[in-house]
């Protein structure tokens, strides 16, 4: 007649252990073993990630941007004396090149003879063309390629900043902040090592970016004379 209660005494306490621990999961700090940024406030989160970013010698963007009503798809390669990657918009698709002040534009045939005088292709395909500065489209496309430009337009967001728990990108803790519970922005903030930003979702569906590589450097150099264009003074009808 003993076996029965006792039988309902350790089942008992076997239920009790797991309540037990299940609290203790539940009460596991998230942000333990992080960099600490997770429990600062949402605008504290977003200065430290535009501290690091800007500190950072080198970062790889890549995404989408929408500007002037028009979408461009990026996979750049950014430092403070250049940059290097590639540009897709309305289907096409070219490279940029910045080495110090000097912009370079590396397309096919189809390309420039879309965008210019029919024929020019040919001799402009796969040449890296100089840019000149007085061109429009220095102004326009420099931006993709210049880092510092490029992160303090895009690492802002709008309305009123709050944190959105913690996420991961790419197998890295993150903690979310946004502007408007989302409608003005959010981002991904690392909480491991240096609090970089990690992904950016922007306002007003202009777009969605992820950030990686920080600190990683890489060589930009002049491209070789007998790959290179100096078109003059201005593209073909760019």
């Amino acid at each position: 007649m003993t076996a029965i209660p006792q039988v309902r005494n350790r089942r008992a306490a076997l239920l009790g252990a797991v309540c037990v621990l299940a609290l203790a999961g539940c009460s596991e700090d998230p942000d333990a073993g992080t960099n600490g940024v997770g429990k600062l406030a949402a605008d504290k989160i977003q200065s430290k990630s535009v501290t690091a970013a800007g500190a950072a010698d080198a970062v790889r963007l890549s995404g989408t941007v929408v500007t002037s009503g028009r979408t461009y798809r990026l996979d750049m390669r950014l430092k403070s004396d250049g940059g290097t990657g590639s540009v897709t918009s309305k289907g096409s698709t070219f490279g940029l090149l910045r080495v110090g002040e000097q912009l370079y534009l590396k397309a096919d045939a189809d390309f420039w003879n879309s965008n210019g005088d029919s024929g020019v292709g040919d001799s402009l395909h796969g040449k890296y063309v100089k840019v000149p500065q007085d061109d429009p489209s220095y102004k326009k496309f420099s931006g993709f390629t210049d880092k510092d430009v490029l992160l303090s337009s895009l690492l802002t967001l709008h309305g009123s900043l709050a944190t959105d728990g913690h996420h991961d990108q790419n197998g890295v803790r993150t903690i979310r902040i946004t502007g408007d519970d989302g409608s003005g922005g959010t981002l991904d903030v690392s909480l491991e090592g240096k609090p970089y930003p990690l992904r950016l979702v922007r306002a007003g569906g202009a777009g969605t970016l992820t950030f990686s590589d920080w600190g990683k450097s890489f060589a930009v150099t002049e491209p070789a004379d007998d790959d290179t264009v100096d078109y003059g003074k201005q593209l073909p009808s760019s």
